[in-house]
C-alpha cells in the first residue's frame, strides 16, 4: 500500500513531497515525488517512524489510579495500550519498580510480578509492542529472587538500577526533597525528614545489583543507570554494565556518560515544561550542551511529540534530529535495529502527524503495517478536505 503527498522525516533529512509503500509489515519503498501506483492521499501531513519509549511510568497509574484502588490488570493494561497508540508510541518499555517501603500497593515484589506476567500474557493482543522495564532499587536486595526469576523466564525487556535514597541522585538536596514529599503526599516535614535519615543509613546491595545486570547482559538486554549525579556514580554504573544513563541530574554526569560511550536519556515532560520537578538539570540544558541522545515519556506519554516539535520550532534542533530523539536513537540504544527509521526493510511502524496547529495531532498510527490508531483520518477524507480548501 502506498501513501502519497507526505512530508517524510528520514534519518538524515526531510523530504518535502514524497510517498512510502508498505508491504508485509515492512517499509518496501520510499519515493521522492509521486508514488508508482495507486495511493492513499496523505494530504501533505508529516510521516515519521513510530515512537520508541524506553521509560514510561504510566502503567502504575493505570493499575492503581488512586492509593489502594487496584484495577483489573486486563483493563489497566488495555487502557495504557490505547493511550500509547494514540500518542504515536509503537514500542514502549513500561517501568515497574521493585522498591521497598513504598506506600503504593503496586510497588511490592508480588504485585509487580503479577503485572509483568499479565503484560506477557496480553502482549500479542495489544496495539503496541509493550515490553517491561524492571527498575531494581539497590537498597532492596530482597527483590533479587523475584527479578532473577522474571529474567530467566524472558519476561523482562530492560533493567535499570535505581537509588532513590535522599541525599544523592534525584534528591541530593535534602531540603528540596522534604518540600517535594510534603507537597506531593501531604505528610508533615518532621516525618519526611525522619524517614529520609533512616533511608540514608541503609546499605546499597551493589553485589546483588551486579548479579542482576550479569543475567541481563547474558540475555542481551539494555541496562540503564538512573538519576546519575556525579561522574563517580556514572563510572560505577558503567562498570556494572549500564549503557544508558537515564535522567542524569547534572551536566557533569551527562558529560561523563557521553565520555564513557553511554547514551543519555531525559524526560519529555521536563523538556516540554523546561523544568525539572526536583530542581535538577533540564533536558534543554543537556541538549544545548550537546549531551542529549533521547527523550522518554517518563510520567506522560503525550509529552514526547509536543516536546521535540517545540524544540524544532524554537530553532534548537533540525526536525529530523528532533524526531530521532524519540525514534531511531532509543531504538538503537535498546538494540532494536529493525525499527525507528523510515527506510526500506524497517518495520512499518509509522505515525501520520498533523503539525499545523499549536499542538501536534496524531492522525493515524501503524505498527508492522497494521493500522492501530486513527482519529477518523483516511486518505480519501484528506483528499476531499484538500479539494474543498
Amino acid at each position: 500500500m502506498w501513501i502519497a503527498d507526505l512530508r517524510l522525516v528520514l534519518p538524515d533529512r526531510v523530504v518535502p513531497h514524497g510517498a512510502l509503500r508498505m508491504e508485509g509489515g515492512r517499509i518496501a519503498e520510499i519515493a521522492e515525488g509521486a508514488p508508482r501506483g495507486p495511493a492513499l492521499d496523505g494530504g501533505g501531513l508529516l510521516l515519521i517512524p513510530g515512537l520508541v519509549d524506553l521509560h514510561g511510568d504510566m502503567i502504575e497509574k493505570e493499575v492503581e489510579p488512586r492509593p489502594d484502588a487496584a484495577f483489573p490488570l486486563d483493563v489497566a493494561i488495555g487502557e495504557l495500550d490505547a493511550r500509547l497508540a494514540a500518542s504515536g508510541v509503537t514500542t514502549a518499555y513500561a517501568g515497574l519498580s521493585f522498591a521497598e517501603g513504598k506506600a503504593r500497593l503496586l510497588r511490592t515484589e508480588d504485585r509487580a510480578r503479577g503485572v509483568i506476567e499479565a503484560v506477557a500474557r496480553l502482549r500479542e493482543e495489544l496495539r503496541v509492542d509493550l515490553r517491561v522495564h524492571a527498575r531494581f532499587e539497590v537498597t532492596n536486595p530482597r527483590a533479587e529472587p523475584v527479578l532473577r526469576d522474571l529474567l530467566a523466564r524472558g519476561l523482562v525487556g530492560m533493567v535499570s538500577l535505581t537509588d532513590h535514597t535522599p541525599g544523592q541522585g534525584q534528591y541530593r538536596d535534602i531540603e528540596q526533597y522534604i518540600r517535594y514529599q510534603t507537597r506531593a503526599h501531604g505528610e508533615d516535614a518532621t516525618t519526611v525528614e525522619t524517614r529520609a535519615r533512616e533511608r540514608m543509613a541503609a546499605p546499597r546491595a551493589w553485589e546483588v545489583a551486579r548479579g542482576v545486570t550479569s543475567l541481563a547482559r547474558a540475555q542481551g538486554l539494555p541496562i540503564a543507570s538512573h538519576d546519575d549525579d556525579t561522574a563517580e556514580k556514572v563510572g560505577l554504573m558503567r562498570e556494572l554494565g549500564a549503557t544508558i544513563s537515564e535522567f542524569p541530574v547534572t551536566l557533569e554526569a551527562a558529560a561523563e556518560a557521553r565520555r564513557l560511550g553511554m547514551a543519555t536519556l531525559m524526560g519529555a515532560p521536563n523538556a516540554l515544561r523546561d523544568a525539572s520537578m526536583t530542581g535538577n538539570a533540564t533536558a534543554r540544558a543537556v541538549l544545548e550542551a550537546g549531551l542529549l541522545d533521547m527523550l522518554a515519556a517518563d510520567y506522560h506519554q503525550g509529552a514526547m511529540l509536543p516536546a521535540v516539535l517545540a524544540w524544532e520550532r524554537a530553532g534548537l534542533v533540525p526536525l529530523h534530529q528532533a524526531i530521532a530523539l524519540v525514534t531511531c536513537n532509543p531504538a538503537r540504544a535498546a538494540g532494536l535495529g529493525d525499527r525507528g527509521a523510515l527506510a526500506p526493510g524497517q518495520r512499518a511502524d509509522l505515525v501520520l502527524l498533523d503539525d499545523s496547529g499549536a499542538a501536534p495531532r496524531v492522525r493515524a498510527v501503524w505498527r508492522g503495517g497494521r493500522l492501530i490508531h486513527s482519529d477518523g483520518w483516511s486518505g480519501r477524507a484528506a483528499a476531499a478536505a484538500a479539494a474543498a480548501a
